[in-house]
């Protein structure tokens, strides 16, 4: 059912003389994100984040800044002022350029990943790209912005502008589920220097959870498949006596991997942790990934954030139920964006492995 077909309520979805407030949230939305990363950009070893919705390394850096720099602007004009006078129809126009434009690219990075998946560089089961979406999303608001819509002025304060904000909170929602189920189901697995494996419960006999076996069992393929020779398991406390660890260490080796091949990180307790502590001995090496898929996306954040640029492996799934573990996929959301904004809080630390 259409967004704009939705019983109205105090919360209309639809503004004044028809117009739609999915299109001014949408354009809210992808402007204010689009600009918030020309400045997290500049920070240092930060993650370029338009990456995460339209690659623009294809033209000279100076041109894809000027680009988003007026597309994130148009977008934001648009979304709190569509019909102002003053101008307000030309820019209308010309963010309507952008957008279309921003639209097209998007397609074309879709065709990318399809030839990469055709060419075997990198494997899916999930055969639709987070891009896809954006370009879908980016064609319609095109659309959308190229018809004028004469006395449909927003005022801050009008009636659609709550719906609006909903709509563009929707997004920033959305935006996360999507990376995880298209960006984490994307096996990026190359010959590397290790494989760090992120660490979850061990139980208190010593038994690893499903999702930790998954891990390793995945690190493992890696290795036996020559893709790396080294492996670092990264974790805390178990629920007994035996660290998550240790406990990963020993499956590896029955699984035929030699102990002088795995390097532990103790003081792994979450992602950033782990990151801290590993990110000093591999820096400028390449490095794989490995934890379930909805994981995958807040360590490329992280990892970014700390100067390195992995390449994510999503681990196998043993068991159809942790194919889409629905209260963990949740958890992500807002993790996304706490490991977004971390480069401007990060701090460095002294690894410790063992």
């Amino acid at each position: 059912m259409k967004i704009e077909n939705l019983p109205q309520a105090s919360l209309s979805l639809r503004g004044r003389g028809g117009s739609p407030a999915w299109w001014r949230g949408t354009a809210l939305f992808f402007g204010a994100f689009t600009l918030l990363n020309l400045l997290v950009t500049g920070l240092p070893a930060s993650f370029p984040g338009n990456l995460w919705w339209i690659d623009l390394r294809r033209f000279p850096e100076p041109v894809g800044r000027a680009f988003e720099t007026a597309l994130g602007i148009g977008l934001i004009w648009c979304g709190c002022f569509p019909d102002r006078p003053m101008g307000g129809g030309a820019i209308r126009k010309f963010a309507a350029g952008l957008t279309a434009t921003a639209s097209l690219v998007g397609a074309l990075n879709t065709l990318e990943f399809w030839q990469l998946v055709r060419a075997r560089s990198i494997t899916t089961d999930w055969p639709l790209p987070a891009t896809l979406v954006w370009t879908l999303a980016l064609g319609l608001l095109a659309v959308r912005l190229a018809r004028p819509e004469p006395g449909s002025t927003f005022r801050p304060g009008a009636s659609d502008g709550p719906a609006t904000a909903g709509v563009a909170i929707l997004w920033a929602l959305v935006f996360p589920l999507v990376q995880a189920g298209c960006f984490g189901h994307t096996d990026y697995r190359r010959p590397a220097d290790v494989a760090v494996v992120f660490g979850a419960r061990v139980y208190a006999d010593g038994r690893l959870s499903d999702a930790v076996g998954d891990r390793v069992g995945t690190a493992v393929e890696l290795y036996h498949q020559g893709l790396v020779s080294r492996l670092i398991f990264s974790g805390g406390p178990g629920d007994g006596r035996i660290h998550e660890t240790e406990a990963m260490r020993r499956r590896a080796v029955a699984l035929g991997v030699p102990t002088s091949a795995i390097a532990l990180d103790p003081n792994g307790l979450n992602t950033a942790a782990t990151v801290r502590e590993t990110v000093p001995a591999w820096r400028g090496r390449r490095v794989l990934a490995v934890s379930e898929f909805y994981h995958l996306p807040r360590i490329k954040l992280a990892f970014a954030g700390a100067g390195l640029d992995v390449f994510t492996v999503p681990a196998r799934a043993s068991h159809w139920l942790r194919r889409w573990p629905l209260s963990n996929v949740i958890r992500e959301v807002p993790a996304f964006w706490v490991y977004y904004f971390r480069p401007l809080f990060q701090r460095g630390s002294t690894p410790v492995l063992t």
